[in-house]
C-alpha cells in the first residue's frame, strides 16, 4: 500500500488514527485567524482533486495537501438562504429557523459571529451573505441600515464588512427601484451597470466574448479585494475571523476576457445521465469563475504570508451547495442528488493533520462549531453543530459516521455508498398529505443516481430510514392563501 492509498480512508475510526505524525505547527499557539472561502454554487466533483477534471482548483490542491480534503461533504440544505441559515446558527435545516430563500434569519437566534465577537475576535465579512435575502436593502455600505437601530451586520455578529446582493438579486433590485447595494453602486460610479447586464444575457451562454467588464470591476474580484481590505484594517495581534462569500460560480455564468481566454480551449466532462441541457459554453464558464476564486485563494496566503499570520491561521473552503450543471437533466440546485448537495471541504492550519483524504460523508454543519472550537469557545447546546477539531487533529473520530441533508419536501441520508432518500410527490387536487416515497442509490455501482435499488435491498432501507431528517408537513398553498384572504 503506497502512502496516498493508505491516507485515503473510508472508516471515522480509520480516519482519526491515521498520519498521527504530521500534526501541523502551531497546535499550541494562541488563538488562531480564521479564513473562511465560501463560494456560492460550488459542486464538490469541479476541483483538480477530481481525477476527471482538468486542473482548475491548483491552490486548493496545494491547501488539501497542507490539510484534510472531506471528500463526501454534505450541505445541510442545499439553497442559499437556509444553508447559510445552518452555518451562522450551527442549526439543522428543521431547526435554523429559514425554510427557503422567502426568509430573513431570525435576529432572536444567536450566530456563531456574535460569540467570536464576543470572545474579541475581529468579525468581518463580505461578498454575498444572503441571511436578509428577501430584506433587499442592503444599503450602499452593505451593512443594511435600519433607522434608530443597530444595522442587521452588527445584530448578525460582524464587526466590519460590505454585504452585496447575489447576481439576480443585484440585478433586479437595481433594474425594479434604481436603488443600488454595494455593488451595483460601484459599477454605476464607472458607468458599468449595462455592461455587467448584457454579460448576463450573453455569456450565459455559448459565447466567446469578450467581456465589457474590466477585470477590477468583476464581482468576485472586487469582493476579494474587499475582502483583503478588511483583513489589513485589523490592528496587529487582534484575532480575525474572515468570511469571503463570493458570487460565483453561481448562474449566470458571466466571466471576464481574460477568465475565457485562459480555459478557452478547456474540455470538461459531459453531463452524467443528461440531455446535454448545459451547454458547454456554460460548463467552461462555470469552471472559468472557479479557476478565478481558486486564483484569490492563492492571493490571501500570500497576503497571510507578508503579515506573518499564515502560520497561525485556519483556512477553510466550503461552498453553500452545489450545482446540477446538466447531469440527470437538471440545472441549479435545491435537488438531494451529489452535484447539488456535496460541495467542497478542505481544511488546513495549526493544528490540522497534513495530507488526509476522508471519504467518510461529513457534513458542513459542522464547520461551525469548529470555528468556536478552535476560537476557544464553549459550542452552545442549542447548536446541532459538532466540532471536527478532535478529528482533525488526529485526537478521535469524526462526530457522526452518515451524513444527511434536507429541503421542504425531501430529505436524504448517506453512508458513503447508499443513499436513501425521502420524497413527499407533489400532490395535484389534495386536500391532505401525500405519502413518502423512499428512494435507494448505490453510489459505488450508480454515480449518476439513477436506478431505484430500494426493493433489492430493504434491510438497507430499513437500516437508513431512521436517520433521515423531518420531510416537511405537506402545504397547500392555494387553500392557506384562501383562508387568509378570508381571515
Amino acid at each position: 500500500m503506497n502512502r496516498r492509498s493508505f491516507l485515503r480512508v473510508t472508516g471515522a475510526g480509520l480516519c482519526a488514527v491515521v498520519g498521527l505524525d504530521r500534526l501541523a505547527a502551531g497546535a499550541g499557539a494562541s488563538r488562531p485567524n480564521i479564513l473562511f472561502f465560501y463560494p456560492d454554487q460550488h459542486r464538490f466533483d469541479w476541483t483538480s482533486m477530481s481525477s476527471h477534471m482538468p486542473d482548475i482548483t491548483p491552490n486548493l490542491a496545494a491547501l488539501a495537501k497542507q490539510g484534510i480534503h472531506f471528500s463526501n461533504a454534505f450541505s445541510p440544505a442545499p439553497v442559499c438562504a437556509p444553508s447559510r441559515a445552518c452555518l451562522a446558527s450551527g442549526r439543522t435545516y428543521e431547526n435554523c429557523g429559514v425554510a427557503g430563500n422567502g426568509n430573513p434569519y431570525p435576529l432572536d437566534q444567536t450566530t456563531f459571529y456574535t460569540l467570536l465577537r464576543d470572545a474579541g475576535y475581529a468579525v468581518l465579512g463580505c461578498g454575498k451573505f444572503d441571511l436578509d435575502k428577501p430584506g433587499k436593502n442592503w444599503g450602499y455600505d452593505g451593512r443594511h441600515p435600519r433607522p434608530g437601530k443597530p444595522s442587521l451586520l452588527e445584530a448578525w455578529g460582524f464587526t466590519d464588512g460590505i454585504d452585496n446582493a447575489g447576481k439576480m438579486d443585484g440585478a433586479n433590485a437595481y433594474k425594479s427601484s434604481k436603488i443600488p447595494e454595494p455593488y451595483f453602486a460601484m459599477l454605476e460610479s464607472r458607468d458599468l451597470v449595462d455592461a455587467h447586464i448584457k454579460n448576463f444575457k450573453t455569456l450565459d451562454h455559448d459565447y466567446p466574448g469578450p467581456s465589457l467588464v474590466p477585470n477590477d470591476a468583476y464581482c468576485d474580484n472586487w469582493i476579494a479585494n474587499n475582502g483583503l481590505n478588511l483583513i489589513r484594517s485589523v490592528p496587529k495581534g487582534k484575532p480575525w475571523f474572515i468570511q469571503i462569500n463570493f458570487n460565483g460560480p453561481h448562474p449566470p455564468m458571466d466571466v471576464t476576457k481574460s477568465m475565457y481566454e485562459k480555459l478557452k480551449d478547456t474540455t470538461f466532462p459531459p453531463v452524467r445521465a443528461g440531455k446535454g441541457d448545459e451547454k458547454p459554453g456554460k460548463r467552461r464558464n462555470y469552471g472559468a469563475m472557479i479557476d478565478n476564486i481558486d486564483r484569490w485563494l492563492g492571493v490571501f496566503q500570500n497576503e497571510l504570508k507578508k503579515r506573518r499570520e499564515i502560520e497561525n491561521t485556519l483556512i477553510v473552503y466550503c461552498s453553500d451547495h452545489g450545482e446540477m450543471l446538466g447531469d440527470r437533466g437538471m440545472g441549479g440546485k435545491s435537488k438531494p442528488y451529489h452535484p447539488s448537495a456535496c460541495v467542497p471541504l478542505v481544511i488546513a492550519g495549526p493544528g490540522v493533520r497534513k495530507g488526509v483524504v476522508c471519504d467518510t460523508p461529513t457534513e458542513t454543519l459542522d464547520v461551525t462549531a469548529t470555528f468556536l472550537d478552535f476560537a476557544g469557545i464553549s459550542i452552545p447546546r442549542k447548536m446541532d453543530s459538532r466540532s471536527l477539531r478532535p478529528f482533525l487533529a488526529g485526537r478521535g473520530p469524526l462526530p457522526r459516521s452518515y451524513a444527511t441533508s434536507s429541503l421542504g419536501d425531501w430529505s436524504l441520508v448517506f453512508d458513503g455508498r447508499y443513499k436513501l432518500i425521502a420524497n413527499r410527490p407533489k400532490a395535484k387536487n389534495s386536500k391532505t398529505d401525500t405519502s413518502i416515497k423512499l428512494t435507494l442509490y448505490d453510489l459505488k455501482t450508480d454515480l449518476a443516481e439513477i436506478d431505484d435499488v430500494a426493493d433489492q435491498h430493504p434491510d438497507i432501507v430499513a437500516r437508513l430510514k431512521p436517520l433521515l431528517p423531518p420531510v416537511a408537513p405537506y402545504r397547500n398553498k392555494k387553500r392557506e392563501a384562501r383562508q387568509e384572504k378570508k381571515s
